[in-house]
């Protein structure tokens, strides 16, 4: 299909000024053209880079474009993951630009392409084990400082005071004091599992932006797939068994289920600080934490009727992880699983 000058200009008009020169490098050095048949900015995602599918000689790719101080390391990450066939095929990088050009993979939805949630979950299963047996990423980052970091954000901005978070923040202080942050078993990890990063062709999963993998906690994968995909226990008991199998042990649970709590908390402040810089009227937030529950926010996501990229779903879903959180930091298994931690540091 040929693009008319008056056309082109149309398209580019969505590549920031900034950035037009150095994506024309990439399309030419990549396809010896700057035609695109069609650019489309595909929006949904909470990344901050810009990314977009493009059409080149009748063939679909994603064209992302970040901000260059931030991609170093995760390029790198996403080329091991390419190379490994867990991450699309990377057709141009450019860790200068920090623009990327990978394959464009026609997904169908997750939660309806596999005959049965089990078979789902253990097929995500399979794929973290594909991630955590690639070689260990050179970028690494401190869990301890992230977690910490976020929550002193979230106290800082006073967005949202009460009972729920003083409760929830007292049970993260005896996480904090007794889980094993500076364990030495280290995986490559991607740390952000959640369904927006994950592709399904018809055929396997494909994992997408890494721009938040390092060298991690291995049950930091485990946890988030299973906050978005395994709500019952039995759930909860495959996935560990299909991850561990027959070496599967009272402590691999306890780290699992604490890990889960951690990472609702971390999911909860980055939602929360979403919300508050995407609030429009400055004015306060609704402060009512009794009706955000998870089973109500799934529902409604699977529905379309929450959109994670605007306001109202950024603050139910920030209210409904850290009410999961507190439930399960509340229950009779927290305190079993805090002491299976402190038996083998002791």
């Amino acid at each position: 299909m040929a693009i008319l000058p008056s056309q082109m200009q149309t398209l580019h008009s969505l590549i920031p000024g900034s950035r037009s020169a150095a994506v024309e490098d990439a399309l030419v050095q990549t396809f010896n053209t700057i035609v695109l048949q069609e650019i489309i900015l595909l929006t949904g995602g909470l990344s901050a880079a810009c990314v977009y599918k493009i059409v080149v000689n009748d063939q679909s790719y994603i064209l992302k474009l970040a901000d260059p101080a931030e991609v170093i390391h995760d390029h790198s990450c996403m080329e091991a993951a390419a190379s490994a066939g867990i991450a699309p095929p990377v057709y141009y990088l450019n860790k200068a630009t920090g623009i990327t050009i990978t394959g464009y993979i026609q997904q169908f939805p997750l939660q309806t392409a596999f005959k049965s949630p089990d078979i789902l979950l253990i097929e995500l299963t399979k794929t973290i084990r594909g991630i955590h047996e690639l070689p260990l990423f050179s970028k690494e980052n401190s869990l301890l400082d992230t977690v910490e970091g976020l929550i002193t954000e979230f106290k800082t901005s006073q967005m949202l005071t009460g009972a729920a978070f003083d409760n929830c923040f007292a049970y993260y202080e005896v996480i904090k004091t007794h889980y094993p942050w500076y364990d030495s078993d280290r995986v490559s990890s991607h740390n952000d599992l959640n369904p927006n990063n994950m592709i399904f062709d018809g055929e396997k999963i494909w994992i997408i932006d890494w721009d938040a993998a390092f060298g991690n906690d291995r049950y930091v994968d485990l946890a988030i797939i299973a906050n978005f995909f395994a709500a019952a226990d039995q759930e909860e008991h495959l996935m560990l068994e299909t991850y561990f199998g027959d070496n599967l042990n009272e402590y691999h649970k306890a780290r699992f289920f604490i890990m889960r709590q951690i990472c609702r908390i971390v999911y909860a402040m980055l939602m929360f600080r979403l919300a508050n810089s995407s609030k429009e009227d400055g004015g306060s937030h609704d402060p009512d934490m009794q009706e955000a529950t998870m089973a109500a926010v799934r529902k409604q996501l699977m529905n379309g009727q929450l959109n994670l990229a605007e306001y109202r779903g950024q603050l139910l879903f920030g209210k409904a992880m850290l009410n999961e959180a507190l439930n399960n930091m509340q229950s009779a298994r927290f305190d079993n699983c805090i002491k299976q931690l402190i038996n083998i540091i002791n």
